[in-house]
């Protein structure tokens, strides 16, 4: 039992455990009242706006000097960069769009497509789905045009179908072109774009460059001119083929050109290669071509030279088929 004084107030508290009486402090718990002192209040700060979804296709970011480029202004600078002139991809048809003279353009053979010979692995598969995603039915698009005055026989390349590589269609299509060039006494102009031939066909692809190249030499001994434009990249069995023996080659700035990859020539030579190895300007600086042309000056330039090498053959502009 203690006691506790209050003022005049003596306040008596008992304690009782298991029937014995303990004399300990008894102590009155506080009421239970709130505090708002430890209620937790709402952070105040910036609004965390919604995420604003841009649609896909709208920006392009240039791979070499990093600016973001809105599309409508690259395709009509014909998939140029406009601050560091940087040359992206660009697909056959819209290549052959503005190479040639509004509506002059006729293709050829565009139904030709390639079979899987060797039934070779998923090869089958890799074609369906390159003929569902893009324009084409395979990786070159050929006809007669015009440019300028000059009608020409041409052929564009396309990387965006198994990488531009060169199977039987390809050359055989190709073939078909420059022979319908000589038979007709036109020029002829091949763009390439490619990674070699197809090894998914074998033999039946790596035939093709010799094929081509006979073409080709039946049309120089008609004194009839091919004017071969390499374009970032072309590598491999069309390096090595039909893309070198033009009278005048002509390349993109910076299209990367060669036969072999450059990790395989320093694995297999041990040596330093130049920063600028397998490049357009490597080549015209070693005189393995001709000149080399940006994307919005080559109309301009083949005009230019078809006038020179035409001028003995008297083909000026006639009725296109």
């Amino acid at each position: 039992m203690t006691k506790q004084k209050d003022g005049n107030a003596t306040t008596t508290f008992l304690k009782k455990t298991l029937g014995t009486e303990n004399i300990e402090p008894a102590v009155t718990p506080p009421p239970r009242t709130s505090n708002n002192a430890f209620v937790k209040k709402p952070r105040l700060g910036p609004s965390k706006s919604r995420k604003r979804e841009i649609p896909e296709g709208l920006w392009n970011k240039c791979p070499q000097c990093s600016t973001l480029l809105y599309d409508k202004e690259l395709d009509e600078n014909l998939k140029v960069c406009l601050h560091c002139q940087h040359h992206f991809p660009i697909g056959a048809r819209e290549r052959i769009n503005f190479l040639v003279e509004t509506c002059s353009f006729t293709e050829h053979d565009a139904d030709m497509v390639s079979v899987d010979p060797l039934e070779f692995p998923a090869y089958a598969e890799k074609l369906v789905r390159d003929r569902k995603s893009g324009a084409q039915k395979d990786a070159v698009v050929t006809g007669l045009g015009q440019i300028g005055t000059h009608r020409v026989a041409l052929g564009v390349m396309d990387f965006s179908f198994l990488g531009g590589s060169m199977g039987s269609v390809v050359g055989e299509k190709l073939t078909r072109l420059i022979e319908t060039g000589t038979q007709k006494e036109l020029p002829v102009i091949i763009v390439s774009t490619s990674g070699g031939a197809r090894m998914y066909e074998g033999m039946f692809s790596l035939m093709q460059m010799a094929k081509t190249c006979g073409a080709l030499a039946y049309h120089a001994k008609q004194r009839l001119p091919f004017i071969s434009i390499l374009t970032d990249p072309t590598f491999a069995g069309v390096m090595a083929s039909f893309a070198t023996v033009g009278d005048l080659i002509l390349a993109e700035p910076a299209a990367r050109i060669g036969f072999a990859g450059a990790r395989v020539i320093k694995d297999t030579t041990q040596s330093a290669l130049p920063p600028d190895f397998q490049t357009s300007e490597f080549l015209l600086e070693h005189g393995l071509i001709d000149a080399i042309v940006p994307r919005k000056e080559m109309k301009s330039h083949l005009d230019f030279y078809l006038d020179f090498l035409m001028s003995g053959q008297k083909k000026i502009l006639a009725p296109t088929e």
